[in-house]
């Protein structure tokens, strides 16, 4: 079973218009390679993990040259997908090597299931060298705007809003947004799923990637931070948890993010008065992990929005993060979209359709200036409602306002 990308129209058009080497990285599993070789079309293939392609790229640029006979004449350059290279632990300086020689010969794609700018070891900067795109699971928009993927713009930023079945929707709170779990819609499946890439993330990555030898301890770091999605992240009472010092506990969770595992988001108090300026709130890259359904949620509509801030900024429309706000009066609001440095728009979670709005939402709204303000809810009705036309503080069901985002 395959699940059409809107990676592989990305990739398919890096590739037709870029000279860079696009730079592809993700969690383990969520189809980088299937979307690098997809759009590649015609192309060389080589990994890291096949004892033959290591050895020769352990040789150096001008061996895989070679192999690939880049000294003939041809109509069109060769294209070219290296995975998962950022396990070379001379992965940059032998891009550079290659790139600057043998660039106006080649389209090339590299992918890697880690923060490959947090591995590095050695080598010279590729500061100018590539492009990077960071790949998410799939979300409810890219399953609505893939219909339309031959006329999709992907330069913009706000998509109409499109409808999606009931059935499609529940599989993807419930089972993630993975490619094979998801398309899978199997229980069953899905735990030995989890079981098994859990074991490829704590024993093998961890160990791979690391200086770390307690690959136990630091799966127990793990299991603490998906206990915890959805709050205040305190190093202390972690570290204390998980019988580790809190510097640990802090380097640890820096890894664990390198491999997709989780993620921060960091509070905004620029402008806000009496604002928390520290602590972030943690998040898992699969939702589907966290049990309580609240949280679970706010989770699902966080990686949503951390999609879409990743995938603005990595096309070129600007600079965009995520934050959260809340104040020493308690006073919160889950997210905030930044824009080129201000604030765009505020996001507050709510599982069912209260009739009242947070009034923390329109507090934080006047003391921002943000553009929008929306409390998005599970559930509620679908309409063909443009929720970003609206300037007012709404709210929205999840289906309309998450269809909008890619």
């Amino acid at each position: 079973m395959h699940v059409d990308r809107i990676y592989d129209r990305l990739l398919r058009d890096h590739l037709d218009s870029e000279r860079q080497i696009a730079m592809v990285t993700g969690p383990r599993q969520v189809g980088k390679t299937t979307s690098s070789r997809t759009a590649a079309g015609d192309h060389r293939y080589y990994t890291w993990d096949r004892q033959s392609d290591r050895i020769l790229m352990t040789r150096g640029p001008d061996a895989v040259a070679a192999d690939l006979h880049l000294d003939r004449v041809r109509d069109s350059p060769v294209r070219i997908v290296f995975d998962e290279i950022h396990k070379n632990p001379r992965w940059r300086t032998f891009l550079k090597g290659f790139h600057d020689v043998y660039a106006d010969d080649t389209k090339t794609i590299v992918t890697g299931s880690a923060r490959l700018g947090f591995f590095r070891r050695s080598g010279d900067s590729l500061m100018g060298r590539y492009f990077l795109y960071r790949m998410h699971p799939v979300s409810l928009g890219e399953l609505t705007q893939v219909r339309s993927m031959n006329t999709l713009k992907l330069d913009q930023l706000i998509c109409p809003p499109q409808r999606i079945d009931d059935t499609a929707w529940n599989d993807l709170v419930t089972f993630g947004g993975y490619p094979e779990p998801f398309l899978k819609n199997d229980t069953r499946f899905y735990n030995r799923w989890c079981r098994l890439r859990r074991e490829l993330l704590f024993r093998e990555d961890v160990r791979e990637l690391t200086r770390v030898e307690e690959t136990g301890r630091i799966e127990v770091l793990g299991t603490l931070l998906e206990a915890r999605a959805g709050s205040l992240l305190d190093y202390s009472s972690l570290a204390r948890d998980a019988g580790i010092a809190v510097d640990t506990a802090r380097r640890w969770t820096a890894i664990l993010e390198a491999l997709f595992h989780s993620f921060t988001v960091r509070p905004w108090f620029r402008n806000v008065p009496k604002s928390l300026r520290k602590q972030p709130k943690v998040y898992l890259w699969d939702w589907s992990l966290v049990r309580e359904p609240g949280v679970r949620f706010e989770n699902l509509v966080a990686s949503h929005l951390l999609k879409a801030v990743h995938w603005w900024t990595d096309l070129g429309l600007g600079t965009f993060e995520l934050y959260y706000l809340r104040d020493k009066a308690k006073r919160e609001v889950d997210f905030l979209v930044i824009r080129d440095g201000k604030p765009w728009f505020l996001v507050e979670t709510k599982l069912s359709s209260d009739r009242n709005l947070s009034p923390a939402l329109e507090y934080f709204r006047n003391i921002t200036g943000a553009d929008h303000a929306f409390q998005v809810v599970m559930d509620g009705h679908w309409s063909e409602i443009d929720c970003f036309n609206l300037t007012r503080p709404m709210i929205v069901p999840a289906r309309i306002f998450l269809s909008q985002l890619v």
